[in-house]
C-alpha cells in the first residue's frame, strides 16, 4: 500500500527553507566582501593615478613655464656664454632622459598614468553592478525566509548567479 505525502506544514517549509537560506546567505555575504575589497582596491588604483597623473601634468606646466622664461632671457641675451646656458637649459627643459624629467618625459608618464587609472576605471561599474546584485540576493533570500516563500529563494539564488557573473567581468572585462 503506497503511503500518502501529505502537504509540509509552514514550519515545516520554514525550517527546510532556512536550512538552505542560511548557508547561502554567507557565501553570497562572503561573494560581496570578496567584491567589495576588490571593488576598493580599483577605487584606489583610480585616485592614486589620478593624483599622479595630475602632480605630473603639474610638474610638466612648471617645466613648460620655465622653458618660455628661459626663451624669454635668450632673445634680450647679447652674452655668448649666457646664451649657451640657457640654450643648454632649454633643451634640458625640453627633454632630460638622465633625470625624468623634461617635458618630453613628463609628457609620457603623466599619459601613462592616465591610460592606467582609465583601464581601472574600465572595471567599476562592472563591480558595482555584482556588489548590487549579491545585496539583492540577501535580501530576497531573507525574505525568502520570511514569506516561506521556495519561489523567491530560488530568484535569489538566480540573482546571485548573476552577481557571480557581474563579478568575473568586473575582474577581467571579458565582454
Amino acid at each position: 500500500m503506497a503511503e500518502e505525502k501529505k502537504p509540509l506544514t509552514r514550519s515545516e517549509r520554514e525550517a527546510k527553507i532556512k536550512d538552505k537560506a542560511g548557508w547561502v546567505i554567507t557565501v553570497i555575504a562572503a561573494l560581496l566582501a570578496v567584491n567589495t575589497y576588490i571593488a576598493n582596491g580599483n577605487s584606489s588604483k583610480i585616485l592614486g593615478n589620478t593624483i599622479k597623473a595630475n602632480d605630473t601634468w603639474s610638474f610638466y606646466q612648471a617645466k613648460s613655464i620655465k622653458q618660455s622664461i628661459a626663451e624669454g632671457m635668450l632673445e634680450t641675451t647679447k652674452d655668448p656664454k649666457r646664451r649657451a646656458e640657457l640654450e643648454a637649459k632649454i633643451a634640458r627643459y625640453e627633454s632630460d632622459p638622465a633625470k625624468g624629467e623634461g617635458k618630453k618625459e613628463l609628457l609620457a608618464k603623466a599619459q601613462a598614468f592616465e591610460k592606467a587609472r582609465d583601464e581601472a576605471a574600465k572595471h567599476g561599474p562592472w563591480l558595482t553592478f555584482a556588489s548590487m546584485a549579491f545585496q539583492l540576493a540577501i535580501v530576497l533570500l531573507s525574505a525568502s525566509i520570511i514569506a516561506v516563500n521556495n519561489t523567491m529563494y530560488k530568484v535569489s539564488e538566480v540573482v546571485a548567479v548573476i552577481g557571480v557573473l557581474l563579478l568575473g567581468q568586473g575582474i577581467w572585462l571579458w565582454i
